[in-house]
């Protein structure tokens, strides 16, 4: 690994060397208020924003798509849309896969270290070079209005303690990082009138943690969110500001605000032949061994049972180009615990998809590693049985994803599901 070909951190590999951002970590433990994590949106080019969610399966073979067509890709990260860390199994697995498929490329993480402490040591196994940590401020004062709310195992903290966590998280976790020799990076957001005048002690915090490089990325409005009605710095506040970066450590200069998703060189469209391939990554390959769908249904005509509450679901094909029902089974008995999710799979065995009106993590975490894509809708099942079997994109308004309601409004979240 040539470290200095990482463009995200190397502004002399910007137009040499690109990247790839395997979007498989779709949960946040926090909600900024300058965030609206819209999964859909195709024409934002924004953090938080992608086409498409993967499994750590689909990201492995989706990466290997996209090497054969960009040969200079130097480094695959994960930024999202959610946080890593937040999805530490499906992180971690997606590492695991690329670094057996790929030994000589660089890995790198984008996080808001909330919950990296626990995974430094694994990092530090599979060479994870490059960490990039969100900090947006080094006292929990000037912080608290920066957060709604944040998640730590299970349990919910706002105001002043959400930010006191928040710091004493990252803290930690950049101390642990710096131990075990990886290259930090530090984004600040600038939020004008909140931590704008906090800056250089940021700055001084981090170099004192030995961090390695520092990026000030100005506040990006987006719609719906609290922070939407204020202004961005302008040009020579940001001129200002990072002048008291360089004043304690290294600047990144060249910072273009990436998706999700992103692929290429830096600051470059994402070409339509890698959106094809994402796409086409995303869909369940209906397969000569797996060629069924499933749907949890009372009825069997709409999709409208959580799969926790189904006792039975319904398996449907394709023949002769119409939706067909071939059988209905039995779901394990509920009450058994992760057991039943294991269960689940040889229900499922021959399907490569199933579609549900909702889904705790944990099921839907067994079933997607075993490569059993989980279609979260409500609506006519023969529209959803079609579209995964023959290909086909899902009419979005049949989709309940996270960060989009059921009929299609965009939601910042409270962090404790849907009512």
């Amino acid at each position: 690994m040539n470290l200095e070909q990482h463009p995200c951190f190397s502004a002399g590999a910007k137009h040499q060397y690109g990247r790839i951002h395997l979007p498989v970590a779709p949960k946040c433990n926090m909600q900024c208020n300058y965030c609206n994590r819209d999964f859909e949106c195709v024409n934002e080019s924004r953090p938080g924003v992608t086409s498409t969610l993967l499994t750590p399966r689909q990201a492995a073979d989706y990466l290997d798509a996209v090497l054969e067509k960009i040969a200079n890709i130097a480094v695959v990260g994960i930024a999202g849309p959610g946080d890593p860390f937040a999805n530490g199994p499906e992180t971690m697995e997606t590492l695991r896969l690329v670094r057996e498929r790929h030994p000589e490329m660089m890995l790198c993480l984008a996080t808001n270290g909330l919950e990296l402490a626990p995974y430094v040591d694994e990092l530090d196994t599979l060479k994870i070079s490059h960490v990039t940590v969100t900090v947006n401020a080094v006292d929990p004062e000037i912080s608290r209005p920066i957060y709604d709310w944040a998640r730590v195992n299970k349990k919910m903290y706002r105001g002043l303690e959400a930010a006191r966590i928040i710091l004493n998280k990252q803290l930690e976790a950049i101390k642990l990082l710096k131990e075990k020799g990886m290259v930090v990076k530090i984004n600040t957001v600038i939020i004008p009138g909140i931590n704008d005048n906090h800056v250089g002690e940021i700055a001084r915090t981090m170099a004192d943690l030995k961090a390695d490089i520092m990026n000030g990325i100005p506040l990006y409005h987006v719609a719906g969110t609290p922070f939407a009605g204020i202004p961005s710095p302008s040009g020579e506040e940001m001129k200002s500001i990072k002048e008291k970066i360089k004043a304690f450590m290294p600047l990144m200069g060249h910072c273009s605000r990436c998706r999700a998703d992103a692929a290429g060189l830096i600051g470059q469209p994402q070409g339509q032949e890698i959106v094809e391939l994402l796409k086409k990554a995303s869909e369940p390959q209906m397969t000569a061994d797996r060629p069924y769908a499933a749907v949890a249904s009372r009825e069997g005509l709409f999709v409208n049972q959580h799969l926790g509450e189904a006792t039975e679901l319904w398996i449907f094909r394709i023949r002769d180009g119409k939706v067909e029902l071939k059988d209905r089974r039995f779901t394990p008995s509920s009450g058994s615990g992760p057991e039943r999710w294991v269960e689940m799979v040889q229900v499922l065995s021959d399907c490569n998809s199933v579609l549900v009106s909702g889904i705790g993590p944990s099921p839907q975490q067994v079933l997607e590693r075993a490569d059993i894509r989980v279609v979260v809708m409500e609506g006519l099942a023969h529209e959803g049985v079609e579209a995964v079997l023959m290909g086909k994109e899902i009419p979005k308004i049949l989709l309940r994803t996270p960060g989009r309601c059921g009929i299609g409004q965009q939601c910042n979240g409270s962090g404790t599901g849907c009512g």
